[in-house]
This record gives structure tokens, C-alpha cells and sequence, in this order.
């Protein structure tokens, strides 16, 4: 049935109309397609586009948290700014299964499990990967199609550091970019010099052939902790992923300390009280940032979320199924000040976290249909746009 012109309109004024109709639903519809193109599609339960994460070292919750704790800042300003998660917990013992869960899900093994004292090659006792997402074998560097966050932001187009304190300070031990001791080697970066607190064991993204064989890519990517003063001051030089790790001193591994500070709590509050605030007033973290503070792993080996370790492999807290409770304060502008959440929370979970963010699909045990990511216990979205309203 042909549609005819309304009682009263000439055919060619009727046609007119109808044109200009369409002509302003095609310009409506091309603002709304740029607007959708400019606009990143939220995935996680916040818009957040810049995340800062810093690990510390080997504290317990109650220990880091208590009324008496020796980390005042961390433990009672800054979790007033921002959330508390309480029931946070690392995966592993010692310290490097959990630093390589946090980027690519991989569960321990006994190699990881001893911190890798021998740099050396991960050796499969299965192809590819397992129904988890997990390399089967054991072993320190994992093979190239053992895949990371960094992998996967760098497919699609988004960027990633890894800040690392001291690296390179002595070049004699490793390099200023990239650093880490040679294939097969002795680690000698296990124990911190005066001039050079740097380990390879707090430096995730060396375990991986993904990235390490690439020595350019890897050199702009994995780089000393001063650089990150400078690219904190533009939202452009900002990366999208920005993971830091302190020496061995600030991140309250060390105490004392190599070079005379008294290390553990106290200076591990101390790299927070001068670093955390630079941070929060970047035109990066100010416009859509989230920083994560957490420890490694805590004294016992309790779990959370369902955690499983490697099909046939090691119990991944040794004493334990897990790395222990440690606790995390995170803070963003999506964050209403003050929060606790009660929900429980693992390395896995953050990796979950800003994979959802960026819309990058899950690796390894950040795929467990049982976990959860960071969700609207932490977040607040109305929170940003009540203070925005008050300015």
C-alpha cells in the first residue's frame, strides 16, 4: 500500500518534509555512531580507563591493619579516601607465583613456588594449555603462547608499563630497561645491594617469552621507576596499565634495609606517603583512574573464591590452598570514600578486574566461572557525579 500526502500538502511540499525527516535522522544517527566510537564501551563495573597497581611484600592482614599497625597511611588515611577489601588474599608461596597470577592467571608451580633462584626455561609436560588456561610443567619463563594482560592490551591498541624501582642502578646485575639475569643463570638480583635493591622476583613480566623476546618492545615497556614521575604529568604519556614495583627496601620485603633505611611497614608507608598523592593528582587517574594497593602474599596459606592450583601440581600455598589473607585499599574517583566490602577477593580477581575494564577476554584462572571481579561493593557510580555536580 502506497503511503499518499495528508489532506492539505501538496505532493512536492510533502515530499520536501519527508526528506528533511530523514536527512535529520541520518545526521542523528552519524553523531551517535562518532559518539559511540569516541566513547569506550563500559565493560567492568565502573568506566575505569587508567589502572596504577603497587605491590608490597609479606604482611598479613591483621598485622598491616591493626590499630597499631606500623603503616599508618596505608592502614587508616588512605583507606578512609577510597575502599577497604578486607577479605583480600594472595594465591601463592613465595613471592613470584603471585606476582605472575596477577598478569596472567597462571597458577603456581614448584619452580615459581621457590621464586625462581635458577632462571630458567618453563618445561610443559602437555601442549598448549589445559582447560583452565593453565601451561602444564614447571619451570620460571613461560613459553610465547603463554599469553598477558600486556599481550592483550597491546592487541588492541591500549598501553601498559611496568615501573620497577632501581632497576638497572647497578648495570652490572641488569639492565635499565628490561632487566633480568641471563637465561639459565643464577638470580643473583635475590638479594639487594646499597646501590641496587631491584629483584627479578617482583618483575612479572620477565617470566614471559611473550614479552622478553622482543628485547625494543620489552625495553619501552619494562622500565626503571623513575620514569614514571614524567609520565604521570599528561593524560597521553599515561599508560593504560601502569603496574609498580618497589625495591626491595619500599616494598617491605627488606628490614632493615641494604642501604641503612629501616624497611618492612615503615618504609613501605613511606614510598606510599610520596608517591600515592603524585598519583591521585594525575590527569590520568583524576579522569577515569583506579589505584590498587596490595601485598603479595600474607604468613599462612588461606585461600578464597574457590582457588585451585595446577592439574597434578603443588598445593599453591604449601601449608595451604592459598597465599593468605592480606587485605587491599583501592582508591578512584568511582569510589565513595570510606567503603568496606565484604566480599572476598584474590589475585585472580584483579587480573579478572582489568581484563573487564578493557574488554579483553580472561586468562587462565581469572576465567573460573566462580570468581568474581571487583563490583559494586567497591564502586560508586553516582559517587563522581555528586562531586562533580558540588564543583
Amino acid at each position: 500500500m502506497k503511503t499518499r500526502p495528508q489532506k492539505g500538502v501538496s505532493p512536492t511540499g510533502w515530499c520536501a518534509a519527508r526528506r528533511c525527516v530523514l536527512l535529520l535522522s541520518m545526521l542523528w544517527l552519524g553523531v551517535a555512531a562518532a559518539h559511540a566510537a569516541s566513547s569506550p564501551l563500559m565493560v567492568g563495573a565502573a568506566p575505569v580507563r587508567h589502572v596504577f597497581v603497587i605491590v608490597l611484600e609479606n604482611e598479613p592482614y591483621q598485622v598491616t591493619f591493626g590499630k597499631h599497625s606500623l603503616a599508618p597511611y596505608l592502614a587508616h588515611e588512605l583507606r578512609r579516601q577510597g575502599a577497604l577489601l578486607p577479605h583480600y588474599y594472595g594465591i601463592g608461596h613465595y613471592s613470584l607465583d603471585n606476582y605472575i597470577a596477577m598478569i596472567s592467571g597462571q597458577a603456581p608451580n614448584p619452580a615459581t613456588q621457590q621464586d625462581c633462584s635458577i632462571y630458567s626455561e618453563f618445561k610443559r609436560t602437555a601442549p598448549g594449555l589445559d582447560a583452565h588456561g593453565q601451561a602444564l610443567g614447571q619451570g620460571c619463563i613461560y613459553p610465547a603462547d603463554v599469553k598477558t594482560v600486556a599481550d592483550q592490551l597491546e592487541a588492541v591498541g591500549l598501553s601498559w608499563k611496568g615501573y620497577m624501582e632501581d632497576m638497572g642502578r647497578d648495570p652490572t646485575r641488569e639492565s635499565t630497561r628490561c632487566g633480568h639475569v641471563a637465561i639459565g643463570k643464577t638470580d643473583i638480583t635475590e638479594h639487594a645491594s646499597p646501590g641496587d635493591q631491584y629483584a627479578d622476583k617482583h618483575n612479572p613480566f620477565v617470566y614471559f617469552h611473550s614479552i622478553i623476546d622482543d628485547p625494543a618492545r620489552c625495553g619501552q615497556h619494562v622500565v626503571n621507576f623513575d620514569h614514571l614521575a614524567e609520565d604521570l604529568k599528561h593524560l597521553d604519556s599515561t599508560p593504560n596499565f601502569v603496574y609498580i614495583t618497589p625495591n626491595l627496601c619500599h616494598d617491605g620485603h627488606d628490614a632493615p634495609c641494604a642501604n641503612g633505611e629501616p624497611g618492612g611497614l615503615v618504609s613501605a608507608d613511606a614510598f606510599l606517603r610520596k608517591w600515592v598523592p603524585r598519583i591521585m593528582a594525575s590527569p590520568a587517574f583524576r579522569r577515569d583512574g583506579l589505584l590498587v594497593i596490595t601485598f603479595d602474599e600474607g604468613t599462612d596459606g588461606e585461600a578464597c573464591c574457590g582457588e585451585h592450583g595446577l592439574a597434578g601440581g603443588p598445593l599453591p600455598g604449601h601449608i595451604g590452598p592459598g597465599g593468605g589473607r592480606t587485605g587491599a585499599v583501592l582508591l578512584s574517583p568511582f569510589i565513595k570514600p570510606g567503603t568496606v566490602s565484604t566480599r572476598a577477593y584474590n589475585h585472580y580477581s584483579l587480573l579478572r578486574t582489568v581484563e573487564d575494564f578493557f574488554g579483553l577476554s580472561h586468562l587462565g584462572y581469572a576465567a573460573a566461572p566462580h570468581l568474581r571481579p571487583f563490583g559494586d561493593d567497591v564502586f560508586d557510580l553516582s559517587y563522581k557525579h555528586t562531586q562533580r555536580g558540588a564543583r
